[in-house]
C-alpha cells in the first residue's frame, strides 16, 4: 500500500501524459489541420475546412462550409478518451494527496551529524546539486515545449504539475543524501517540497517577465541551478542556528 501511495503521483502523470499525445494524435494535424479533415473526411473539390477542437471531452470537427459539418473524432472515441482522462485525472487527484499526506507525520528516526565533515556535506550539496538541477531543467525546457504545441491547456497543466513533482523529489532526495544534519526524511522531504516550489516559481516569474510564457528557454536551466544553490544555502543557515529553549 504505502509502494502505491508513493508511485500513485508518477504513475497518474505518466498516464496523463500518454493520454495528451494520443488525444494530440486522434485530432487533426495541428501543421495542417485542413487537409487531415479533407484526407479522412473527404471527397471534397477542395481541402479547405474549419477546425474546431476540444480537449475535454476530446473532441473534433471540420466544417467544410455550407452547413456541411462532420465530425473527425467518432463518439465511440470521444466517449473512450473522456473515460480514460477521468480514472487517470482520479488517480492524479490522489497521487497529489498522498503527496501532501507524506509532509506531515511521524518524522521517523534522525540522521545524527556525529563523525560527518558538515562543511564537504554543505559543499557536496551546493555543488553537485546544482549540478543535478541544471541538467533536469534543461531536459524540462525541451519537454515544456513539446508538452504544450502537443498538449495545449491540458499538456501544459501536466507539465507543470511533473515539473514540480519531479523538482521536489530530486531536492529531497539530495537533500537526503547530502542535506542538513542532524536530520530526518520527514524534513528531507520538506525542504525538497520547499524547494522545488521556489525553483519552479522564479522560473515561471523569470519566463514571465521576459514575454515568453508560457515557452521556457535554455537560459531557464542556469537560472534555476543559482536558485536551487541560494535556497539550500539558507536552509543549511537555518539548521545550523541552534534552537533556544524556553525556560
Amino acid at each position: 500500500m504505502e509502494a502505491l501511495k508513493r508511485w500513485a503521483l508518477a504513475a497518474g502523470l505518466g498516464l496523463g501524459l500518454v493520454w495528451a499525445v494520443v488525444v494530440s494524435a486522434s485530432m487533426p494535424s495541428w501543421w495542417d489541420p485542413s487537409k487531415s479533415c479533407f484526407e479522412k473526411l473527404g471527397p471534397r473539390v477542395s481541402p479547405d475546412a474549419t477546425v474546431h477542437t476540444g480537449w475535454f471531452p476530446p473532441s473534433a470537427t471540420c466544417d467544410f462550409g455550407g452547413g456541411d459539418v462532420r465530425d473527425y473524432l467518432s463518439t465511440t472515441q470521444s466517449v473512450v478518451l473522456s473515460i480514460a482522462g477521468l480514472l487517470i485525472l482520479a488517480i492524479i487527484v490522489a497521487g497529489i494527496a498522498f503527496t501532501l499526506q507524506g509532509l506531515k507525520g511521524d518524522p521517523g528516526l534522525t540522521r545524527s551529524a556525529d563523525g560527518v565533515d558538515l562543511k564537504r556535506r554543505h559543499r557536496n550539496h551546493l555543488l553537485y546539486g546544482a549540478l543535478d538541477v541544471l541538467v533536469v531543467v534543461a531536459v524540462l525546457t525541451g519537454l515544456n515545449v513539446a508538452a504544450i504545441i502537443f498538449g495545449e491547456l491540458i499538456g501544459g497543466i501536466l507539465f507543470a504539475i511533473t515539473a514540480l513533482a519531479g523538482l521536489a523529489a530530486l531536492a529531497a532526495v539530495l537533500d537526503r543524501h547530502t542535506g542538513p544534519l542532524p536530520s530526518t526524511a520527514l524534513a528531507s522531504r520538506r525542504r525538497g517540497a520547499a524547494t522545488g516550489a521556489i525553483i519552479l516559481g522564479v522560473v515561471v516569474a523569470a519566463t514571465g517577465l521576459t514575454g515568453q510564457l508560457p515557452f521556457f528557454r535554455l537560459w531557464a536551466a542556469p537560472l534555476a541551478a543559482v536558485t536551487y544553490a541560494v535556497v539550500v544555502h539558507q536552509q543549511w543557515t537555518k539548521a545550523a542556528v541552534p534552537v533556544k529553549s524556553e525556560l
